[in-house]
């Protein structure tokens, strides 16, 4: 009975933009686990834990509208439209974006487009991978007497937009930097912040695929992260660290055994 009152409560709502969480497929939320159980359409990332699709039912339809470095297979206006066409087929729609969909997701501008069509739409806050990337390598964004600040920036633009040039006086203030999305400008990019000012040395931190089993990190001063992340051959999704707290990496943290990982999936998806 519960579950069938839960079900009416969805589906006041057509569109409901969920995040998926930073990587580990137990790590996004319960209502977000709910709504893709009820789903008739749900409209997905490309960096998302698929195995969350596994809760979907057997006829619910699923849309891959991954957007790829220097790709974009399905443009915004097209995702826009999808949302538009399905709600008004008196589906619930779930549009699943990785992390939280208001974090450099674009969830602002389907929100607008839902609304503009006269469309119900719901957010569903998600765990940012821009503070839990962090943390899965015990690495805190803020801590008592080293850091009170830290500065979310991405590292990407749309391509028509060309290179992204940071604001790197304003973020030379900022006691942390997270960078998202910026394996392809590292290098650039932590040049800026040197010529800004920002000490060579200071302590900076890669986390490649945080939260997964798999997860890799790796520390080094501002002036050689980017030279070590080309060394080990790191990949997206990777979050880089810059500042004092990069340098508080936890390597129990980083190598929480795989078993335990594995038992929850067991438990939640019957692997």
């Amino acid at each position: 009975f519960a579950r069938r009152i839960e079900s009416m409560i969805f589906r006041l709502v057509s569109v409901h933009l969920v995040g998926a969480g930073p990587g580990d497929p137990v790590l996004i939320t319960v209502r977000g686990m709910r709504l893709l159980e009820q789903a008739d359409v749900v409209i997905h990332d490309r960096l998302i834990p698929h195995e969350i699709l596994n809760w979907c039912h057997g006829s619910a339809t699923l849309i891959d509208v991954g957007k790829y470095p220097d790709h974009h297979r399905i443009s915004q206006s097209e995702i826009n439209r999808l949302l538009v066409k399905h709600a008004h087929n008196n589906q619930l729609v779930v549009r699943l974006k990785g992390g939280d969909p208001f974090v450099f997701g674009r969830g602002q501008e389907e929100f607008e487009a839902c609304r503009e069509a006269g469309i119900n739409c719901h957010i569903v806050p998600g765990v940012s991978s821009a503070i839990a990337g962090p943390a899965a390598a015990g690495i805190p964004v803020t801590t008592r007497g080293i850091a009170r600040s830290f500065t979310v920036v991405t590292g990407q633009t749309a391509p028509e937009l060309g290179f992204h040039n940071l604001n790197c006086q304003a973020l030379a203030s900022s006691d942390a930097v997270i960078l998202m999305m910026a394996r392809k400008n590292l290098r650039a990019i932590t040049q800026q912040l040197i010529e800004a000012g920002r000490s060579p040395d200071t302590p900076a931190a890669c986390i490649e695929r945080a939260t997964y089993s798999d997860q890799r990190v790796t520390c080094a001063t501002l002036s050689e992260i980017a030279t070590q992340a080309d060394l080990l051959d790191l990949k997206n999704p990777m979050i880089t660290v810059i500042g004092e707290v990069a340098a508080m990496v936890d390597q129990e943290q980083v190598e929480w055994p795989e078993e335990i990982q594995q038992h929850f999936y067991a438990i939640e998806f019957g692997e």
